[in-house]
């Protein structure tokens, strides 16, 4: 099937250049104000060219460094194609001249095309990467897998334009590769649902490596994110392993990225407590919850009426995100709380009853009432 396009392809040329002989013989001042017409357009865009990777350092970071890669790939062959078509579109040449041309600008664009897209993905790749240097870590063993695939992926749509320029029909290629396609995709889900989960979590960066994650009944540290797995040190210290999949389809919570701690204290005083120290308590304890350092107040609120105690409930935040420092400012307050009611003469609740017995003829016997029998 190859050797019918070609053979084609090439007495195509042989007619052209016959052609284009015969027109600079015949009409040689049209021809010569064509090829001056080439020579300074592809002079004024390799002027272009050099103009702007001056303009973008080599060593320049984010999108400026992704546009001198894609500057850096364009090619001279493709500069003269896009010279010679616009002459050709400027003058008259014969009809076999200009279709050659043509075909060598569409094989050039496609060409041209496929290294544009592929150094494009790849710089947004590398540029997702070097926003720090966890990413880059993580991201190494993944460029190779992710070069392979889009190279395969833009290489194969040029040689597709390619090969349906010079005539042959790609309908059976192209439904093959589709099928072919589907076939590799089913037998490799796990492998490509994985390797994509990987992808997600390094581009939308949900947690990094150095993280400490919760998942599940499970915390830990991230230590690696790899093309299938996540590796975890959990808090009791074995490491746990993750398939990125089953890591992305559960809830994550991201520990790392907390900005303030909230913190709930529930405690209940005994009912013979006077109202007006009830009424003044929420005052004492914002005031208490003030002094301690790195805190801010919320709310100090009566609840309700326990079964054995006038239910309070106090909450404040903690301004600084470590552990250690809600830890250490919940026992300051619990502390203080402590210290303050035994000031007060406040006391805690806890679970209490009270036995009611019944007298002889029926009537119940309050026991704080009864006073100890006198001996004899």
């Amino acid at each position: 099937m190859m050797a019918d396009p070609l053979v084609r392809a090439a007495a195509r040329i042989e007619t052209s250049l016959g052609t284009s002989l015969r027109w600079f013989r015949e009409d040689s001042g049209e021809a010569l104000f064509g090829a001056g017409i080439a020579l300074a357009i592809f002079a004024g865009l390799y002027v272009l060219h050099w103009l702007v990777r001056r303009w973008l350092p080599a060593d320049s970071d984010g999108w400026p460094g992704v546009a001198r890669g894609i500057v850096d790939r364009t090619l001279t062959l493709f500069l003269v194609a896009v010279a010679l078509d616009g002459a050709t579109h400027a003058v008259a040449p014969p009809g076999p001249l200009m279709r050659l041309v043509d075909g060598i600008f569409t094989i050039a664009l496609a060409v041209q095309g496929a290294l544009w897209l592929r150094e494009l993905v790849l710089g947004l790749v590398r540029r997702r990467a070097d926003a720090s240097p966890e990413d880059a870590r993580a991201l190494g063993s993944a460029m190779g897998v992710i070069t392979v695939l889009v190279n395969v992926v833009v290489w194969l749509l040029a040689t597709i334009l390619i090969l349906d320029n010079l005539g042959v029909n790609v309908t059976a290629l192209v439904a093959g590769l589709g099928v072919g396609g589907i076939a590799i995709g089913l037998a490799a889900q796990g492998i490509f649902s994985d390797l994509f989960a990987a992808l997600a979590i390094l581009f939308d960066r949900p947690f990094r490596v150095g993280d400490v994650i919760s998942y599940g009944t499970s915390t830990g540290t991230v230590e690696h994110i790899g093309l299938k797995t996540t590796r975890i040190r959990a808090l009791s210290g074995e490491q746990l392993v993750m398939a990125n999949t089953k890591l992305l389809d559960q809830q994550v919570a991201n520990l790392r990225r907390i900005e303030e701690r909230r913190v709930v204290m529930n405690f209940g005083l005994v009912y013979q407590t006077p109202p007006d120290r009830l009424e003044a308590l929420p005052g004492q304890l914002q005031a208490l919850v003030e002094k301690v350092p790195a805190t801010r107040f919320d709310r100090a609120v009566f609840t309700g009426f326990g079964a054995s105690s006038l239910d309070f409930e106090l909450v404040f935040f903690v301004t600084d995100p470590a552990l250690e420092a809600m830890l250490s400012a919940r026992q300051a307050v619990g502390f203080a709380i402590v210290r303050r009611f035994a000031e007060l003469g406040l006391e805690f609740a806890y679970p209490t009853q009270t036995t009611f017995t019944a007298a002889p003829d029926g009537r119940l016997v309050d026991p704080t009432q009864i006073s100890e029998r006198p001996r004899a």
